[in-house]
């Protein structure tokens, strides 16, 4: 088994892009003082917003976009090897993957599968991966059906895909349905198979989901109406039994925001959210004994719309994406409290959407 904690840090980088730009991008972070330090970056991408990273395989996967033989806009999926010494990436392929524009993609923990999600086309693709970690085939889709009460819920808008800590199930958020909808994989037959669905509370919209460390609990963060709800997740039937819902705004905040991404400290004491438009890093401290969530405090991204971030693999950094004023932001956690410190670094890079930072 590899260690996380050693190696060389990089952090990963997806962003809203023409093809003729550099959409991808790589970076070194300094462990001492936070500093970002950009090592490559690849072009010939449209919207690679979002990635992920085979550290073991040293591979990287990229969402973009692409068209149609019938011109339509479609998803496809590009691999890249990545260099362990540099952060260098090298082109392996690029395959079509669903009918639509995708947002999010993620891999199973053996890596043999690649999973897309599809907002507007409010679908879930299902690809192989081959063993030399180029892409497979598109072995299964399936469409999400129905709407619910907010504008925005006119149709299906499934957000993102995670494994449960047991690698057994995947969950889908869908923010047009209000539902967690989970799908285990047969490998036999190597299709999605529907399993359990969740419901939120209607016009909450769940975007992204992270699972306590203990796999215990799960966390969704719902971008419609800037809330947090918890789960107990019973790993055995793979079911959610919702806790309670908390807010990610300040009680006297009254301007337009929508959230975006949400993390857990690697320890399980503490659960980080984003708002877009008030623009923070909302943070409570979990206890485990109770299941409850308590308000520790917000803090400013130091940019504007903080699309996604990622706490670092030793839990003393957490980055920001801002996507609406083009930079990372550091800040150093405190592992005892959960608060953040701005580093006095922002780093500049156009409409980031996405940071991985991974050792390899």
């Amino acid at each position: 088994m590899i260690d996380n904690n050693h190696g060389k840090l990089f952090v990963f980088v997806g962003s809203y892009a023409e093809s003729d730009d550099s959409g991808v991008y790589v970076y070194s972070l300094d462990e001492a003082t936070g500093q970002l330090t950009r090592v490559d970056e690849v072009a010939g991408l449209k919207n690679p917003t979002f990635l992920n990273v085979d550290r073991v395989q040293h591979k990287l996967y990229a969402i973009s976009e692409t068209l149609s033989e019938e011109g339509a806009k479609i998803g496809e999926i590009v691999a890249f090897s990545v260099d362990s010494t540099t952060g260098a990436l090298k082109f392996i392929d690029r395959k079509n993957s669903v009918q639509s524009t995708t947002c999010h993609i993620q891999r199973d923990s053996e890596g043999k599968f690649l999973t897309v999600t599809s907002y507007h086309g409010g679908m879930i693709g299902l690809i192989s991966i081959e063993q030399d970690g180029s892409l497979g085939v598109l072995l299964d889709v399936k469409q999400h059906v129905g709407h619910s009460v907010h504008p925005n819920q006119d149709r299906p808008h499934p957000h993102s895909s995670f494994y449960s800590p047991d690698g057994k199930y995947l969950f889908v958020q869908d923010l047009g349905l209000d539902i967690i909808q989970a799908y285990s994989i047969d490998s036999d037959d190597q299709k999605l198979i529907k399993k359990g669905t969740t419901h939120l509370h209607p016009g909450a919209g769940p975007r992204h989901l992270t699972f306590h460390p203990h796999g215990t609990y799960a966390f969704v963060i719902n971008e419609l109406d800037s809330s947090i709800t918890s789960f107990k997740y019973d790993a055995e039937n793979g079911e959610l039994k919702e806790q309670e819902t908390v807010p990610t705004l300040p009680d006297d905040f009254t301007g337009e925001n929508g959230c975006a991404e949400i993390t857990i400290s690697q320890d399980g004491k503490f659960v980080y959210g984003s708002n877009r438009g008030h623009d923070s890093i909302v943070i409570y401290a979990f206890d485990e004994a109770t299941g409850k969530l308590n308000l520790v405090e917000h803090v400013s991204v130091e940019g504007g719309h903080p699309r996604h971030f990622a706490i670092t693999p030793k839990g003393d950094y957490l980055i920001v994406a801002n996507r609406d004023t083009n930079n990372l932001v550091t800040f150093r956690v405190d592992q005892e409290s959960g608060r953040l410190q701005y580093t006095g670094i922002s780093e500049t890079v156009s409409k980031p959407v996405c940071v991985l930072p991974y050792y390899l």
